[in-house]
This record gives C-alpha cells, sequence and structure tokens, in this order.
C-alpha cells in the first residue's frame, strides 16, 4: 500500500521481538505511523497470539490480527548461530529493538543490550517485563491478571462487601505498552539531539502503580484510601431496558439536582443525614438504594435525558457490540479495514492518536507467519542460495 503523506516515523527501523498485547500493541502504532517494523517469530508457531484462540484463519486469527498491522514476519531460529547472525545484522542497521519476555531472556539469547551495542552504538534497545530486571518478583512472568494483583488494582472494589475480581480487558498490557511506546519516542528524540542510543525498560508493575498516582500519593502522605468508585453520589443502576452510570460529584450541590432528575418526592440534600459530603458518605448504602430504587422504573434513555437536563454526568452502559456500531465511533474513524490473503475482509480498531499532518495509515496487512523472510535477509545482502540453505537447515521457515 501507498501513502501520501510525510509520516513521523518513517525511515526508523524497529526490529520486534514482542508477543501477545503488550509489545505488539506497541509496535503496531510505530509501525501505523510510518516505522517499518519486521517482526522476529519463532519458526512453526510465531506469536503467542497466532494460537491463543481457536479459529478458521488459524495463525492468522482476529487476536493476532488486532495488533500486527504494518509489519513484515521473519521466521527465523534465534537459538542458533545462524539466527543469531541474521538477527545481528538486521541490528546493524536499525533503529529500535524491542521485547516483551521476562526478564534475562534476551540477554541468555546473546541479544541483550549490552551484546546489540557492541553491534550498533545507536541502537535503542525496549524492553517491557512484568515486574523489572531486578528484585524479588523479577523471575516472575509479566501477565495481566497478576500485575493488577500486585499492584493493588484487584484490590480496590466499590465495596468491601463485593467480591474480589478481575477486571476482564487487558488493561495492565494496554497500558505498559503504551509506556514502553513513549520511551521509545522519548529515546529517539534524544538520540537525534546527542546521537547515544540507550536501554528503555518498563514493566506492567511501574504502570499499574503509576496509574494510581492520586491514590497512592493519599495513601503515603495521609495514610488513607480514595476509592473514586465509591462516592456517595457514584454508581451504576439498573433501569428497565438496561443499566446506566451517574456521576453526581462534579456539581455544588450534586444531590440537590439528582433528586430532581429522578423525580424524587423530596430534595434528599435537605435532609440532615446527607447534608455534608462525610454524612454522604457514613450514608452511601441508604443513598444507593433510593437511587436504584428510582432509576428502576424507567428506561435508560428517559433517565439519560433527565439526568443531562440537570447538568449531571452520566451514560448508558453499553456492550462493546453497541459501541463499535455506535455513531461516534464512525465519525471519529475508529475502525478500519483490511484484506487480508487467509482472513479475508478484516475490521479492526485504529489508532487512537488523530495527527492532522500525519495519520495513521495501514500500508501492510498483519502479516503470514515469516512472509517476508526472503526479502528482509535479501535487503540484507544474503543471496537466493544463502536463504535456501537456512531453510533447508529449519533456521528459517
Amino acid at each position: 500500500m501507498t501513502y501520501a503523506t510525510a509520516q513521523p516515523l518513517s525511515g526508523v527501523t524497529v526490529i520486534d521481538f514482542t508477543q501477545v498485547f503488550m509489545g505488539p500493541s506497541c509496535t503496531q502504532l510505530l509501525g501505523d505511523y510510518g516505522a517499518d517494523v519486521i517482526k522476529v517469530e519463532r519458526p512453526g508457531t510465531g506469536d503467542i497470539a497466532r494460537t491463543s484462540i481457536p479459529d478458521p484463519a488459524g495463525l492468522d486469527n482476529p487476536i493476532f490480527l488486532s495488533i500486527n498491522r504494518n509489519k513484515r514476519s521473519i521466521a527465523i531460529d534465534t537459538r542458533t548461530d545462524e539466527g543469531r547472525q541474521a538477527v545481528q545484522e538486521l541490528v546493524r542497521s536499525a533503529d529500535v529493538v524491542v521485547s516483551n519476555f521476562r526478564a534475562g531472556v534476551m540477554e541468555r539469547l546473546g541479544l541483550g543490550y549490552e551484546a546489540l551495542r557492541a553491534v550498533n552504538p545507536r541502537i535503542i534497545w525496549a524492553s517491557g517485563t512484568g515486574f523489572g530486571t531486578e528484585g524479588p518478583y523479577a523471575h516472575k512472568g509479566g501477565q495481566d491478571a497478576l500485575a493488577q494483583a500486585y499492584s493493588g488494582v484487584m484490590w480496590r472494589r466499590v465495596s468491601e462487601d463485593d467480591p474480589v475480581t478481575l477486571y476482564p480487558t487487558t488493561l495492565c498490557d494496554y497500558t505498559t505498552g503504551m509506556h514502553l511506546l513513549q520511551g521509545i519516542l522519548l529515546a529517539l528524540l534524544h538520540r537525534d539531539r546527542t546521537g547515544e542510543g540507550q536501554q528503555v525498560e518498563v514493566s506492567m508493575y511501574d504502570s499499574m502503580l503509576h496509574m494510581q498516582m492520586q491514590e497512592a500519593c493519599q495513601q503515603l502522605n495521609r495514610g488513607s484510601e480514595i476509592n473514586w468508585a465509591a462516592m456517595p453520589l457514584t454508581g451504576v443502576f439498573p433501569t428497565t431496558d438496561g443499566a446506566l452510570i451517574m456521576v453526581g460529584g462534579f456539581k455544588a450541590n450534586g444531590l440537590h439536582h439528582i433528586s430532581r432528575a429522578l423525580e424524587l418526592d423530596e430534595d434528599l440534600a435537605e435532609r440532615p443525614e446527607f447534608a455534608t459530603l462525610d454524612l454522604q458518605f457514613a450514608h452511601r448504602p441508604e443513598l444507593q438504594r433510593i437511587f436504584a430504587g428510582a432509576v428502576a422504573r424507567n428506561t435508560t434513555e428517559y433517565w439519560v435525558k433527565r439526568l443531562e437536563d440537570e447538568d449531571i454526568l452520566c451514560a448508558p452502559v453499553r456492550s462493546l457490540e453497541q459501541t463499535l456500531g455506535d455513531e461516534q465511533t464512525a465519525v471519529n474513524k475508529m475502525i478500519v479495514e483490511m484484506d487480508h490473503p487467509v482472513a479475508g475482509r478484516v475490521r479492526a480498531l485504529n489508532a487512537p492518536l488523530h495527527l492532522s499532518a500525519a495519520p495513521a495509515e495501514v500500508r501492510r496487512v498483519p502479516p503470514r507467519l515469516g512472509e517476508h523472510g526472503a526479502e528482509v535477509l535479501g535487503e540484507l545482502g544474503y543471496t537466493t542460495e544463502q536463504i535456501e540453505l537456512l531453510r533447508e537447515k529449519g533456521v528459517l521457515r
């Protein structure tokens, strides 16, 4: 595919060892904005995401397709001398190397920062791990549910009576992937100014802690917990045809306006037990029961309009299917379509960054496993005979 606008990362070459979600979400955005992303995969199976769900398209299933466009794939065995040599040749002319293995894996493969810096002093070596490269948890694998549990995110819930549960979207993976992207961009900017490459490290543990910066500062300095979901005028309430969320804490007298919006018989703000925020916290269960009883009498659309008329923040609780079909999703150009040789017509989410002079573009559909191996090695000067010999040895697939 061709593109008309100069992309911010055109001319930047990224050697991508990432897999699953954290790393690939980062490198896909690098590719969306012009980088040449060369995805290094295991021969035979490739990225774990290729086999994470059973699908008619096999290795080219929607999970893999969602985060691997604008990349070229080379399937090469980095455990062999020939494979490592080929990777080192790739690194020699590259700008960035990205991985999200457990701490120490790249070093054991002979592809750690010190080894690759010897090949290319300007290289930016970026790594995302579960818990960092040192400390008591460094050996543990980085997985979203573990990061939720270790970081305190999972413990916080609306009520202490609610069970501790797993947040079903991969919040930690995505957040860490975006921090990895930020680190790479900062390192590229630093190199443009100084000529120096460097090592970039992020971890899911740190990213989840950083997401809780307000809660952590309150805990560290006041010894108390902030739980934004447990505010007395905030809640999710079933309606006759669904549910809505209401956030009433951003008005001087939110309870007064909620009472009017929900057509209550009295102004709850005038009741002494609800007169202050502290009292509202103390009587939160009673407030929530009153709100729930009122909202249960009518439809989501009816109550959203009533609350919005009183300038109370609210929204219907929607499914992903409903959101994907929403007009706002289309207006924001958040869905892209691609023609894939195996999976057919593919629809996926677009980049969420809207640059007026250099929008994200799909230049390449997600690659088939090893699709570009010969092409990539040919660009390094490998002859047809050398490439065929690597295939015969099983180093290249």
